[in-house]
C-alpha cells in the first residue's frame, strides 16, 4: 500500500481537475499507438491504424482514449485503494484481452508527455514527480493480476 502525503493528494487532485479528458485521452492513446506500433495488435477492431494521420483521425481511438482517461478518475477518488479499485480491470486485461502489462507503463509515459505539453511550466518537476508516482501506482494495480 502506498502512503500519500496531504501535499501529494492535493497535487494529484489539482492536476486531475485541469485535465480535459476529451482532449488528453485521445492524444495519449494515439501517441502510444504511433510511437509503439506493436501496441496496435490489441486494437484490430478499431479499423485503419496504418499511419499517424489514420490513428489521429480514428474515432474509435478517440473514444477509447476518453474511456481510459475517465477510468483514471476512479484512482484519483480512491488513492487509498488503487489496487482494489482496478482489480477487475486488471483481471479483464490479463485473462480476456491478454494485454502485455508493459503497455500500461507505455500509456502512463505517453499520458505524462501529453499532460506536460498541455500544462507547460505548471507541471514543474515536483508536480511531475507526484503525477508520475501516482501513475506508477495505477500501472502496478493494473498489472497486479498478471503476477
Amino acid at each position: 500500500m502506498v502512503e500519500w502525503s496531504d501535499s501529494e493528494c492535493s497535487t494529484i487532485a489539482s492536476v486531475w481537475c485541469k485535465i480535459n479528458v476529451d482532449e488528453i485521452g485521445p492524444q495519449a492513446l494515439a501517441r502510444v499507438l504511433i510511437v509503439y506500433p506493436w501496441t496496435q495488435r490489441y486494437f484490430g477492431a478499431f479499423g485503419n491504424l496504418s499511419s499517424a494521420a489514420a490513428i489521429l483521425g480514428n474515432p474509435k481511438v478517440s473514444e477509447h482514449g476518453r474511456t481510459v482517461l475517465n477510468a483514471l478518475d476512479k484512482a484519483v477518488k480512491n488513492l487509498g485503494n488503487i489496487k482494489g479499485t482496478y482489480s477487475e480491470l486488471s483481471q479483464l486485461h490479463c485473462d480476456k484481452l491478454n494485454v502485455d502489462p508493459d503497455n500500461f507503463r507505455l500509456l502512463a509515459d505517453c499520458l505524462t508527455i501529453v499532460v506536460a505539453s498541455a500544462f507547460g511550466s505548471a507541471l514543474n518537476p515536483a508536480v511531475q514527480a507526484t503525477w508520475q508516482k501516482f501513475l506508477s501506482v495505477v500501472v502496478a494495480a493494473l498489472s497486479s493480476r498478471y503476477f
